[in-house]
C-alpha cells in the first residue's frame, strides 16, 4: 500500500509501499552503476513522448548488453504507476539494472533484471539560469557514450561543482574541445545569428526535448543547425539555451562569468515557441 501520496513504487511486479520498498543489496545498479533509465514528464494524467523514452531506453539497454524485462510487464508497470499518481504534474521515471550480482564487475549468469518505475512532483525549470563550464570531459568514444546509464558520478561532481558557483548546470567538452552537453541536458548556442547544437558524434546523448525542438524548429521553417561547437565559441555565444525533460527550454543568462548579451533571445524565443505550439497538446508526438 502506498502511504507517501508525493511518491509512487513499482517494483517486483506491483505497486509497493515506498517507505518499505527495496532492491536487493547486490544488485548491480546499486553496486557498480549497471543500469539504464529515463525520465518522463506526466502531463494530465498521461507521460509524454513515452513511445520515444521507451526506444532509447530499449537502445541504452542494448548498448549496455541488459536483459530485457518484456514490453508487456514494462508498460503494465509504466501504467500502474501513471494511474496511480493521478492528473497531477510529476516526473516518471523507469530504471532498468542488471540485477543482483557479484561484488565486482562481472554480471551473475541467469540473474533477472531488476524494473523500478517510480512517479514523483515535477515543477518544469524554464527560467533563465546561470551554467559554468567544468574542467572534465566527456569521452564521445567511450563505452557509454550516447547511451543513458546509471552511471552518473560523474554528473553529480560536475552539478555540485556548478551549484557552488551559483549555477544550475555544468557544461562539458569532449575529448577534442568541442562542446559536448550538460549533466542532464542539451545546449543550444546562438552563434552569428544561426542557432547551433552539437552532434550525437559528439558524445552527447541523443536527449528527447533536442530531438522535439529540432522537429518543431524544422516544421516551423527555422530550423537549427547541428554542427561542432568548439569551446571557444562560447565566449562569442549571443544567445543560449538549455533542453531537458524537467526544463523543457530554458534560456541561459551566464556561460561561467559572462552575462549573455540576450537571455531569452530571439532563437531561444522561436524555440521554445515553436516547442510549445508542436507539443503543448500532444502527449505522443
Amino acid at each position: 500500500m502506498n502511504t507517501d501520496p508525493q511518491v509512487v513504487v513499482w517494483l517486483d511486479g506491483g505497486l509497493r509501499d515506498p517507505a518499505t520498498a527495496s532492491v536487493h543489496w547486490s544488485d548491480h545498479g546499486l553496486t557498480v552503476g549497471d543500469g539504464v533509465f529515463e525520465t518522463v514528464e506526466l502531463r494530465r494524467g498521461q507521460p509524454f513522448a513515452l513511445g520515444r523514452h521507451l526506444r532509447r531506453l530499449r537502445t541504452s539497454a542494448d548498448g549496455l548488453g541488459l536483459a530485457w524485462p518484456g514490453d508487456r510487464e514494462l508498460r503494465d508497470a509504466v501504467d500502474g504507476v501513471t494511474a496511480a499518481w493521478g492528473e497531477r504534474p510529476g516526473r516518471l521515471r523507469v530504471t532498468l539494472t542488471a540485477g543482483p550480482g557479484p561484488m565486482g564487475s562481472g554480471r551473475a549468469a541467469g540473474s533477472a533484471p531488476t524494473l523500478l518505475v517510480t512517479a514523483g512532483p515535477l515543477t518544469v525549470a524554464d527560467g533563465p539560469t546561470k551554467v559554468v563550464t567544468v574542467p572534465y570531459t566527456r569521452n564521445e568514444r567511450g563505452a557509454l557514450a550516447g547511451l543513458k546509464t546509471t552511471s552518473y558520478a560523474e554528473n553529480v561532481k560536475a552539478l555540485a561543482d556548478a551549484e557552488r558557483q551559483g549555477a544550475s548546470e555544468a557544461l562539458f567538452a569532449n575529448t577534442v574541445g568541442n562542446l559536448c552537453e550538460g549533466t542532464g541536458t542539451n545546449v543550444f548556442v546562438g552563434l552569428d545569428g544561426r542557432l547551433v547544437t552539437p552532434p550525437v558524434s559528439s558524445g552527447c546523448l541523443a536527449g528527447i526535448t533536442r530531438e522535439l525542438v529540432l522537429e518543431a524548429l524544422e516544421g516551423a521553417g527555422r530550423p537549427a543547425v547541428v554542427e561542432d561547437v568548439p569551446m571557444a565559441r562560447l565566449a562569442e555565444a549571443e544567445e543560449a539555451f538549455l533542453v531537458s525533460t524537467t526544463r523543457h527550454v530554458q534560456p541561459i543568462a551566464a556561460i561561467d562569468d559572462r552575462a549573455l548579451p540576450a537571455c531569452p533571445g530571439p532563437l531561444t524565443a522561436e524555440a521554445s515557441r515553436a516547442f510549445h505550439e508542436a507539443y503543448d497538446e500532444v502527449l505522443d508526438p
